[in-house]
């Protein structure tokens, strides 16, 4: 029997390699992968289902239903606690309801692209279906890449000045860069910014700066007396959610080297075996993470970072979170500023973020697939395209003050562990 082939252009490649690229997009176990839950199945309530939105205890809250409605924007609402006292005894509870009070935030979407070029058939020896599968695994290690990056963006409310090879959104400075991020990006919220050591801003952190356990148990301890306490991830194979509440901090490579160093053994092993013991099949637990004080701490592969003499924009204690700046000591280091830095780690709890997707008319599915071929017929050149929106999740609370929801930053001194050596 003959292989069925798709020819290019064909209607049913755009629905099916589109379908095949989304769904490795987000499949693949990258570190914003593992903080999303996964969509709802035929058993969930009929309310989930209707949005399809992932599950609302992870830090990333995945919305697909934006199909069913026209527009460039999708709204997420948030409902504020009951605060009122109770009626006691006979007394009238007429007139003494309490209000249902709630904030929506809107994500604008837009539509994002890329493609590829996988080069003339005597140049790549091989047939069309090969090139696809080139093209397509190709430009889904991109998408995923780029998704990624937005999204670890919006949640540390910064770029930083770092640049790699690997990096997809370019610096803040670029003139494709608000493009790129769809939605603004919005510093951490007052309440939500915290700093290691005895910092108390970007312009006041030292050499010694440098974040240790100590750091991590006044952090849990500033989550618990937080006005509005940022709701804990619940994960639904985790049997110690309910009595334990969990956390996630994302440090750098940088700082988990120094947390490291400058831990005991003892405390160490420690901190590895409480990751262990509270491991579940989820893979939020995957690696080697660590677990102190109700806080999982892993590593994530990429820094936003600052360097000495970067100005960050950060947001001032007022109730309309209206920013301004702060330099980074452009002396951080003395003699050896130029191998250290300021690495920002984000604190993460339930709805950080949301992830929204629209469906592509043209294939039925929420990533579609293009390709034509060019040069005569020589050269096989595929893209993909998408309608999507990313946005850190901040609402008014109660008391009128403006909050990031489900994400804090603290930011900590790390020098480059190649050039600098600290006991």
């Amino acid at each position: 029997m003959s292989a069925t082939v798709i020819p290019t252009g064909h209607a049913l490649a755009r629905k099916v390699f589109g379908a095949a690229v989304f769904a490795e997009m987000t499949r693949q176990p990258t570190f914003m992968n593992r903080l999303t839950g996964e969509a709802p199945d035929m058993g969930e309530v009929r309310s989930k289902l209707e949005k399809m939105e992932t599950p609302r205890g992870y830090p990333v809250v995945r919305i697909m239903d934006l199909a069913r409605s026209a527009g460039d924007t999708v709204s997420v609402d948030l409902f504020n606690i009951l605060q009122g006292r109770p009626a006691t005894g006979d007394t009238l509870i007429a007139g003494r309801m309490m209000s249902i009070t709630s904030n929506s935030q809107d994500i604008k979407l837009n539509q994002l692209r890329g493609g590829v070029n996988t080069g003339g058939r005597m140049t790549q020896q091989r047939t069309l279906h090969d090139l696809r599968t080139v093209g397509r695994a190709a430009l889904a290690g991109w998408w995923t890449r780029m998704c990624d990056q937005i999204k670890l963006v919006h949640m540390a409310g910064a770029r930083g000045s770092q640049y790699t090879p690997d990096w997809v959104v370019p610096l803040a400075s670029d003139a494709d860069y608000a493009d790129i991020m769809v939605n603004s990006v919005t510093p951490p919220t007052y309440d939500k910014h915290f700093y290691a050591g005895d910092a108390t801003s970007l312009a006041t952190l030292d050499a010694t700066d440098i974040l240790t356990l100590d750091d991590i148990d006044r952090l849990r301890a500033c989550i618990d007396e937080m006005q509005t306490p940022m709701q804990p991830i619940t994960l639904p194979d985790d049997p110690a959610s309910a009595d334990e509440p969990l956390y996630v901090l994302l440090v750098t490579a940088r700082v988990w080297h120094y947390l490291q160093t400058r831990t005991g053994e003892k405390a160490w092993r420690t901190f590895l075996m409480n990751a262990r013991e509270r491991g579940s099949k989820n893979p939020l637990f995957a690696g080697e993470p660590g677990l102190w004080n109700g806080i999982l701490i892993k590593k994530m592969p990429r820094a936003i970072r600052f360097s000495p003499g970067e100005v960050v924009t950060v947001c001032q204690n007022v109730a309309a979170a209206t920013t301004t700046t702060s330099t980074v000591d452009a002396a951080l280091g003395g003699a050896d500023a130029a191998y250290y830095a300021v690495d920002r780690c984000l604190l993460l709890g339930a709805q950080a973020m949301a992830e929204c997707w629209g469906q592509h008319s043209k294939s039925g599915t929420h990533m579609a697939w293009h390709e034509e071929t060019t040069d005569h017929d020589n050269v096989l050149e595929a893209s993909i395209s998408a309608i999507g929106g990313w946005g850190k999740l901040r609402f008014r609370d109660s008391t009128g003050y403006i909050k990031d929801h489900g994400v804090a930053v603290i930011d900590a001194v790390a020098p480059d562990p190649s050039r600098i050596v600290i006991p």
